[in-house]
């Protein structure tokens, strides 16, 4: 008997027996577009919807420090803009296709420009949050039976916007408590502003937190340091949405294995995106971890870029019967699929992937 999105990933975070795997994806924005215009899909079209994902996200909050700062373009040219935003960030964002932003400098290198410049702006001020687009996701996915999910980011993705990776490591290295600061105070933020949003338009089939914690072949910090400077507040958010039955996903790009033991102790129900770039592999993951966490990813989104049908099915083909084997598991890429992926090789992708991953 087929199931409806809810009852499906809803039981894959619990790795209860379902009918088959799941299937959500995420896509570059130039991908869309390139897309439309070969015809394929609709302009705007809602990507779940064409490819029918169990899933769907909304992202309602605004973590800017200063909500009133409006952003400054320092220097610009025809491909790329160099802005200062509300958290004193100098950043340097491409103009002519999706890229992450480069970081050029920041206004916060140390503790007492926290404690100064962004701490005080940090209150559950209800301008944070985008009411209205929560209110529309929820109902848009109630209504199409789609696993809705509040999505956003975890204290590491919320702290290097402020100070960027390099100020952000030193200090956890050298100054512990001004990571322990800025930790504590983002996510009993995050946490105020979901007890305001779910008070008022509902609650979420789940949590979604991003949170990059990794880079090729190493995670940002070790187990050690983990546990002690950012484990602390995934314990909490996720604790705050399990004392309401609420699982919690969570993403991380790069190499996180060592880190996982760990983020399983905090809480987290699920694991993505698993790239494999990176030294991540689905099935060793699932052979370790699978019987204590789900996972979403782990697709080498270089395979489908190839555009070759027969490798994206010898991908499929080694990986889906096994990590299935828990029922756990939700088709995604190792990462957004980009322009360079045709839409008839991500077709093949799904329609595939969901037949090898039926019980």
């Amino acid at each position: 008997m087929s199931m409806t999105g809810i009852e499906r990933i809803g039981r894959i975070f619990k790795r209860q027996p379902v009918d088959r795997i799941g299937i959500f994806e995420h896509f570059w924005g130039d991908t869309q577009k390139k897309w439309t215009a070969e015809g394929h899909i609709r302009e705007g079209e809602d990507l779940s919807e064409h490819f029918n994902y169990d899933m769907s996200l909304s992202w309602p909050f605004n973590y800017i420090a200063d909500l009133d700062f409006q952003p400054v373009t320092v220097e610009e040219n025809d491909e790329t803009r160099l802005i200062r935003d509300g958290n004193g960030a100098l950043l340097r964002r491409h103009k002519l296709h999706d890229t992450t932003p480069e970081h050029v400098d920041f206004a916060v290198k140390e503790r007492q420009a926290w404690e100064t410049l962004i701490k005080p702006h940090l209150t559950p001020d209800r301008r944070r949050i985008n009411f209205e687009a929560y209110r529309k996701a929820r109902a848009k996915a109630k209504a199409q039976q789609r696993f809705f999910m509040w999505s956003g980011v975890n204290v590491f993705e919320q702290m290097h916007p402020v100070c960027g990776h390099e100020y952000m490591l030193m200090g956890m290295a050298d100054d512990p408590d001004w990571i322990h600061d800025m930790v504590d105070t983002y996510s009993r933020l995050t946490i105020q502003l979901q007890e305001i949003l779910f008070a008022e338009e509902g609650w979420p089939d789940g949590i979604w937190f991003y949170e990059d914690m990794g880079f090729k072949e190493r995670p940002f910090m070790s187990p050690a340091m983990y546990k002690e400077l950012i484990q602390p507040a995934h314990r909490r958010t996720c604790d705050f949405a399990h004392a309401h039955k609420i699982p919690v996903a969570m993403h991380s790009c790069g190499f996180v294995e060592p880190l996982l033991p760990g983020m399983i102790e905090a809480g987290i129900d699920a694991l993505q995106v698993i790239e494999v770039k990176a030294g991540m592999d689905l099935t060793r993951i699932y052979r370790n971890f699978g019987e204590r966490l789900s996972l979403i990813g782990g697709m080498d989104v270089r395979v489908l870029y190839s555009n070759d049908l027969r490798k994206v099915d010898a991908e499929l083909q080694a990986k889906i019967p096994v990590v299935k084997g828990h029922f756990g598991y939700v088709l995604h890429s190792d990462h957004s699929i980009p322009a360079t992926v045709n839409y008839e090789t991500y077709q093949y992708f799904v329609k595939r992937g969901l037949e090898l991953g039926r019980y």
